[in-house]
């Protein structure tokens, strides 16, 4: 048994490290989220039937939120060829978010930079792809920076909307997702170790004080549940709506 005043301290990023050293549990995470999507969607798709059963209807319903409810109502009549990376990008997210709160790994994938960083370079790279597939590499340059506006203030319009619509919409992608998400596991681990701090403590009138920390981190686990639902729409949404800024004509 090894004793706590053996254990390194503080902790580092090393103890995320699985065997092999070159795996961490991020990755592990990813790749499990991967494989739970396919999964859901092969199985319950196997066989579709006119009249869908359950899992039919499930695996449907989810597809059908995103393709009508983000890339129909946002996107429009265009919006159904984005609607797979749409339902895609909503499954993957949901899914790492909602690790956070599941018991034995409670920890997201997305409370690490790196991934959400890497979601928001895709999702960038897609409307960016997009509109000068569209119109053409100049004029879709030309329509996304210059706006209807006189010569004179263009110098100080066009690094404006610049920064705003390709610098600015990658890193709040980035940026939101990660920051809800790694606030919301530090509250929780705040709460859930806080408890334990006040149970071994010397004080006994600090001791009854451990319950209410816990059942803040049960109360606080249920609106993290809604906020882990709420940050993936919000992506899906907003890489919906940047997609269909991308198409539409000049300002």
């Amino acid at each position: 048994m090894v004793l706590a005043d053996e254990l390194p301290f503080p902790p580092s990023v090393e103890d995320f490290h699985l065997v092999p050293a070159w795996v961490s549990k991020f990755t592990v995470l990813v790749w499990i989220a991967v494989a739970l999507i396919i999964i859901f969607f092969l199985v319950l798709y196997r066989n579709p039937k006119l009249v869908p059963t359950r899992g039919q209807w499930l695996a449907e319903s989810f597809y059908g939120f995103v393709r009508d409810r983000v890339a129909g109502d946002l996107i429009g009549h265009e919006g159904l060829r984005f609607a797979p990376y749409l339902a895609t990008l909503f499954s993957f997210i949901l899914l790492t978010n909602l690790f956070g709160i599941v018991p034995g790994i409670q920890i997201s994938t997305n409370t690490h930079i790196a991934f959400t960083a890497m979601l928001a370079v895709i999702s960038y790279v897609l409307f960016v792809a997009v509109g000068i597939r569209k119109f053409g590499f100049w004029h879709y340059w030309k329509k996304s920076l210059f706006l209807p506006a006189p010569l004179a203030v263009q110098p100080i319009l066009i690094p404006i909307e610049f920064v705003s619509t390709f610098v600015v919409r990658p890193l709040t992608l980035a940026i939101r997702l990660f920051a809800n998400m790694f606030a919301g596991h530090v509250i929780l681990l705040v709460f859930t170790l806080g408890g334990f701090v006040l149970l071994n403590s010397s004080a006994w009138f600090l001791k009854p004080i451990s319950v209410l920390s816990w059942v803040m981190a049960i109360a606080l686990t249920f609106l993290e549940a809604l906020v882990i639902l709420l940050q993936a729409y919000v992506f899906v949404v907003l890489t919906a709506s940047y997609v269909q800024g991308a198409l539409v004509e000049d300002h």
